[in-house]
């Protein structure tokens, strides 16, 4: 179904996006330090699953369009080339944001499982982020493009669930790093910008 080179690339542009600081990160760490490590986990279980949410709205819809039009794929997959391009342009010029935590109110860790699910459903730039990122490593010539979407959209949650219980068992000595990599906060929209635009660009010339 997918080729190494594909899956590869998937999995390291996840993994370089998940290297920069967002929104979802901020809240497990505002939830662990809040109200210990489970809720820090459950809270990024809740972002995963909204993230699969995601993933699945754009599975059917996107593999719905390609049973109706090839070419409103491709197009679709440019659009998203576009769009990226453009987040990537727009985190380059940003300036560097405050790395202080968001101030929410302290829950229980079920009642943060259950409050991220529609955080991060709800977003609708995450759901464009879906729309425009997933395509970009779909290929109708491998296969079922719903099991290619829905594989995908596994893999992303799983490192996603992942990577933010590690943050939530990491977060004390996470927190002296940070402090020490001042840096980063000054460098993250330099680092995703580049990442956006890279895979954008590679998007726009394949079909070349």
């Amino acid at each position: 179904m997918f080729d190494l080179t594909t899956l590869g690339t998937f999995v390291a542009v996840v993994l370089g996006l998940f290297l920069i600081p967002g929104p979802a990160v901020l809240l497990v760490v505002t939830r662990t330090v809040q109200g210990g490590r489970k809720a820090g986990i459950l809270t990024g279980l809740g972002v995963a699953a909204g993230d699969f949410l995601h993933t699945l709205g754009a599975a059917v819809g996107l593999s719905a369009l390609l049973m109706t039009s090839a070419l409103a794929f491709t197009i679709v997959k440019l659009v998203g080339a576009a769009y990226l391009i453009y987040l990537g342009v727009r985190a380059l010029l940003e300036k560097p944001s405050d790395p202080a935590l968001p101030k929410i109110a302290a829950v229980t860790p079920a009642r943060a499982f259950l409050q991220a699910i529609p955080a991060e459903l709800l977003n609708p730039k995450t759901a464009l982020f879906f729309l425009a990122f997933l395509p970009q490593f779909v290929h109708p010539e491998h296969g079922s493009t719903f099991a290619q979407f829905a594989v995908l959209g596994l893999l992303f949650v799983g490192l996603s669930a992942a990577y933010t219980t590690l943050i939530a068992l990491s977060v004390r000595p996470l927190g002296r790093l940070v402090k020490r990599l001042s840096w980063l906060s000054r460098w993250q929209g330099k680092i995703i910008g580049s990442i956006f635009i890279a895979l954008g660009l590679k998007v726009a010339t394949q079909h070349r």
